[in-house]
């Protein structure tokens, strides 16, 4: 018995745009992580601010975030494709983030 295989083209691409930072969008380029669970982050357009996420990581709708509260996992944040992340794959989206910093100068997660 034969198999016979036919390769399609590819039109993903075409279709769907890649995720990513644009010129709409401004990526986080620099996080500095300060105490009582505060990171200050600053924007490639230079918007810079503080995030709180003091509330968030103590409260028990953290969902993934709750690994946060362990000071030595949210010490080790960084910032990879324009976002503010931790191992095990959490970040912060980096679009809500810019928006309630440009507006208020700081971004408090509850």
């Amino acid at each position: 018995m034969s198999t016979r295989s036919i390769a399609k083209p590819d039109i993903a691409a075409t279709l769907i745009p890649p995720i990513g930072v644009g010129e709409d969008l401004s990526g986080v380029v620099a996080v500095k992580v300060l105490e009582g669970y505060r990171l200050w982050v600053r924007f490639d357009d230079g918007v810079e601010g503080e995030v709180d996420m003091g509330q968030l990581v103590h409260s028990p709708a953290a969902g993934v975030f709750a690994a946060l509260v362990d000071q030595d996992i949210f010490a080790k944040a960084y910032v990879e494709h324009g976002a503010v992340t931790w191992p095990g794959e959490l970040d912060l989206a980096p679009d809500a983030m810019h928006d309630e910093i440009k507006q208020n100068g700081i971004w408090v997660l509850r």
